[in-house]
């Protein structure tokens, strides 16, 4: 599959890295702050960082999704605010990422850091049909933890 995109921002690819795979095994593609000047997050604070990049995916059997870099969650308690972007195959604009800062002390994003990573997976439209009973299963309604041994 090729995915094109677009700088939106003369700094991508002169002073902000472009996307790219980090190695040839990476499922997920580097995205950069694309920024003018640092940004601080407050602790319990989320503020919107540019990336400098719109994409086109090339049909509706394709979404680009937005994930935490595991660095920066688990080290640092930075992580997209809805934890999981979602970046539809219609959508052109620029790409943004939330970013919420569920650490205790501030964090500060420079232009060019690595704040995200962003995976593109297929999707499948579902033909939706409502009806009055759904079949029984051995769970049934069980919910929260109801898998779980006894």
């Amino acid at each position: 599959m090729k995915l094109k995109w677009k700088a939106v921002s003369p700094k991508i690819g002169r002073e902000i890295p472009a996307p790219y795979y980090a190695s040839a095994g990476a499922a997920c593609m580097d995205l950069h702050a694309c920024l003018e000047q640092a940004v601080e997050i407050a602790p319990g604070e989320t503020a919107v960082i540019p990336t400098g990049i719109a994409i086109a995916l090339p049909d509706v059997g394709y979404v680009a999704l937005i994930f935490a870099r595991s660095g920066l969650g688990i080290k640092q308690g930075i992580a997209p605010a809805n934890c999981v972007g979602v970046i539809d195959s219609d959508y052109r604009g620029e790409i943004q990422v939330g970013l919420h800062n569920s650490s205790a002390k501030a964090f500060t994003v420079q232009p060019g850091d690595r704040i995200a990573q962003m995976g593109i997976f297929p999707v499948f439209q579902a033909e939706l049909e409502q009806a009055d009973t759904l079949d029984d299963t051995d769970r049934g309604s069980g919910g929260f933890g109801s898998t779980g041994r006894r």
